[in-house]
């Protein structure tokens, strides 16, 4: 069941929306002396090379990052994440959100990642070795669960599945509830696809039953290639940071730009 890698799909639009978030809430928590936690549930391998056999299969990071880059305003974190992962593992580099959430904490600050599959967990291995991170290759809802609330309690969960196992759908809502009522003050972060068939709907009409005070933000684009079902991705966020709003405006234009 576990097939999916990111590696086909590292750097397309729906990472851009996704780390652009990421990358955004990160620095507005790291400006402030105190110290937070990060918890990932499904982290992949980290570190992508947008030069691979795999990646250019695809050609959805030609399409994405590749494509809308420039667009982005040059002193925007997301950016400056890019530019350190080129400069550090050289210029086909991509970071996926575990290595943005590395390249973005403190000594203070606690990084715990999450990642079942046994390639992409050893891969996320090589790519954090020179950061201090905690390392699960464990169901992430059920880790995320069993250590939350953190320590600190400051801080941030994002949950990226690839939604292969399709209850993931019908579930998620439910881990989300039961973690937001044991970290009540955490940051909690979903994303998920926007598909032609709606398969995503009930999930969110449910997210938002249970998290009226929660942010939605989507942004539509065109599919890939013929037949691909994903035509948008959305986030999903539970106690939103101050400045929220205006980081949802930003990246709305970017895509419709």
């Amino acid at each position: 069941m576990l097939s999916y890698q990111h590696i086909y799909h590292a750097g397309n639009l729906a990472d851009v929306q996704k780390h652009m978030w990421l990358s955004h809430i990160l620095s507005y928590l790291t400006e402030k002396d105190k110290p937070l936690s990060y918890i990932e549930t499904h982290a992949g391998r980290g570190l992508y090379d947008l030069g691979s056999a795999e990646a250019e299969k695809t050609g959805e990071a030609a399409q994405g990052i590749a494509a809308i880059e420039k667009r982005i305003r040059p002193d925007h974190p997301y950016r400056q994440r890019l530019a350190e992962t080129r400069a550090r593992w050289g210029d086909a580099a991509y970071p996926g959100s575990p290595l943005i959430a590395a390249l973005t904490l403190r000594d203070s600050d606690t990084l715990h990642l999450c990642e079942l599959h046994p390639q992409e967990h050893h891969g996320l291995y090589l790519a954090t070795a020179d950061f201090t991170a905690n390392l699960y290759q464990k169901d992430g809802f059920q880790q995320a669960l069993s250590i939350t609330p953190p320590m600190p309690r400051r801080g941030v969960l994002l949950c990226d599945p690839s939604y292969e196992i399709k209850e993931d759908y019908t579930t998620i809502p439910g881990h989300f509830a039961a973690i937001a009522r044991k970290w009540n003050v955490g940051i909690l972060m979903l994303w998920y696809p926007i598909l032609t068939s709606g398969a995503h709907v009930p999930m969110l009409e449910t997210m938002e039953q249970n998290h009226p005070e929660a942010l939605r933000h989507e942004v539509r684009f065109p599919p890939v290639r013929d037949g691909h079902r994903m035509i948008g991705s959305g986030m999903f966020i539970i106690n939103p940071p101050y400045g929220s709003d205006r980081a949802a405006a930003e990246i709305s234009r970017l895509f419709r730009a």
